[in-house]
């Protein structure tokens, strides 16, 4: 497990990946297709929650039909997959993920996006083998990441108590805390400060002190 058996699991998007302003974007062209205003980035970190149906809910006073739905979720990803070529890892990250290898420690990463996607991305960076395991979403579900969590800690055999998970969402917090894990949330992704806050876990501005917060609390 490395060594003290600390381990952590990463996020991706939002995280890891500087992706917002890919996501913004992707977002607002998928109102655009059902004639929805678009939306800033401060409105969409106030409002954002998984899993996404319920944050269109909240953006469009309903539920998005199935009709619906599916527009919005394919013109996303389409727009957003361009886009991502283009963005670069979070400050840090890079360095960070070699010095907690080089020390010892054990790391993973899990993810919502495409397992198809993710994996051929995360080694196009040049940071895959600081994972001793990457797991992207492996179907169409909309689900939050618990139930991955749980799949996720148990191929890698990890005790729960011993891993901190580092992301940018509440639902980071809530996986984290379903399998008995504890969580660092990073403001630079999906969420504004004041919303993570209300999770109840540790809340930093950096990558660098989201490391330093883990190492504290395991």
């Amino acid at each position: 497990m490395g060594k003290h058996g600390k381990h952590l699991v990463w996020d991706w998007n939002g995280t890891l990946l500087d992706d917002i302003g890919a996501v913004i974007g992707a977002t607002n062209a998928a109102f655009a297709e059902l004639g929805l205003a678009s939306i800033t980035l401060e409105q969409y970190r106030d409002l954002y929650t998984v899993p996404v149906p319920k944050f269109y809910e909240r953006l469009m006073g309903r539920l998005p039909t199935d009709a619906e739905w599916t527009v919005m979720d394919g013109t996303f990803h389409r727009h957003y997959w361009k886009r991502a070529e283009n963005c670069g890892l979070t400050t840090g990250a890079a360095e960070l993920l070699a010095a907690r290898q080089e020390s010892g420690f054990t790391q993973s990463l899990l993810s919502l996006a495409p397992h198809a996607e993710l994996i051929p991305l995360v080694r196009r960076y040049g940071i895959a083998e600081r994972f001793v395991r990457m797991d992207g979403r492996p179907d169409a579900s909309t689900d939050g990441k618990s139930g991955h969590m749980v799949r996720h800690l148990a191929a890698l055999a990890v005790p729960a108590e011993r891993v901190v998970v580092i992301g940018d969402a509440a639902d980071d917090a809530v996986a984290a805390g379903h399998v008995g894990a504890k969580a660092v949330l990073y403001t630079g992704g999906s969420h504004s400060r004041a919303s993570l806050s209300r999770v109840g876990v540790p809340v930093v501005d950096s990558l660098e002190e989201a490391v330093a917060v883990a190492e504290s609390l395991v």
